[in-house]
């Protein structure tokens, strides 16, 4: 166990000791490699502030059915016989609920910021309304219910809520789908920069590996220093792209807190958490062990 401890004391001595002797390629490595490293990096970051969001929001399909401005309150509130009887027709179980548009303009008022203006309008402008939540999915069976809800008399516009849910929850996906492509290209990207550096160090270090050799030393001896040097590459640079992310989300977040308080949102970036980031660490590590792996042992195969 001694000689153990001291064969990697030694290996980390002697990573040191090729580090000193060029410091600017090793730094030029870590930043090539955080530059590749930031961008997947940043699209889950992206993803993980999105994500809460199309979790929250229900993907039951609802239909908002507005009823002509004009349209007597007796004839808006008959209109839901109809409307339950082309729900049994569709074989769709639905919630019918009316929504009066002295019920909606209040409402209106306590959730929004327009209280003052809508007081100037010295009326109601909102139309009555119906809300039908379905807990039905077959999307045929529903847009064939909003085409003929549409033909209904005195009905104004007919909206399919959940559409726009569906269309985020598709984008979501797509955008993971297109990080991991993206991760695994950059990742091989990251592994061929450590390749070419380490089989560089290892040329440059071609008389000191033979004379390590005559005196007896294994290959896995030899190998160790560059291992270390590959993983402190790896995990440098892991650490100087999550902190690249996160120095980028401060201005970033300035425009878009701009942009939500347009929607009463109040919406922000908020970087990766630390078990996320400690995996992220962990994983450029290994890419950058990776590199020296296959560097080291075409090399040294080669000298051998």
């Amino acid at each position: 166990m001694t000689n153990w401890f001291r064969q990697h004391l030694f290996a980390i001595k002697s990573a040191c000791s090729h580090l000193r002797d060029s410091p600017g390629n090793f730094l030029f490595n870590v930043l090539v490699v955080a530059i590749a490293l930031a961008l997947p990096i940043a699209g889950l970051t992206l993803i993980e502030n999105i994500r809460p969001i199309s979790s929250q929001l229900s993907i039951e399909p609802e239909i908002s059915i507005f009823v002509s401005p004009d349209t007597p309150r007796a004839t808006a509130t008959a209109l839901s016989i109809p409307l339950k009887k082309l729900l049994k027709e569709k074989n769709i179980t639905a919630n019918v609920n009316f929504i009066p548009k002295d019920k909606a303009l209040a409402s209106l008022e306590q959730s929004s910021n327009l209280a003052e203006v809508l007081s100037t309008l010295g009326g109601n402008p909102l139309p009555d309304a119906y809300i039908l939540s379905m807990s039905n999915n077959d999307a045929g069976k529903i847009e064939a219910l909003v085409e003929e809800i549409k033909q209904m008399p005195d009905v104004d516009v007919v909206q399919l809520d959940s559409a726009w849910v569906k269309r985020l929850a598709a984008l979501v996906q797509i955008m993971q789908l297109g990080l991991l492509f993206l991760a695994i290209t950059l990742g091989v990207v990251v592994v061929v920069v450590v390749f070419n550096a380490t089989r560089l160090q290892v040329i440059s270090h071609r008389a000191e590996i033979a004379v390590t050799r005559l005196l007896g030393a294994t290959n896995s001896f030899i190998h160790k220093p560059y291992y270390y040097t590959g993983a402190l590459l790896g995990l440098l640079a892991g650490g100087l792209a999550l902190g690249m992310i996160a120095a980028s989300l401060q201005p970033l977040n300035k425009a878009i807190a701009e942009f939500a308080k347009l929607y009463a949102s109040e919406f922000h970036l908020a970087p990766l958490g630390i078990v996320q980031s400690a995996i992220l660490l962990a994983v450029s590590m290994l890419l950058g062990l990776a590199g020296v792996f296959l560097s080291v042992r075409r090399q040294l195969a080669r000298a051998s």
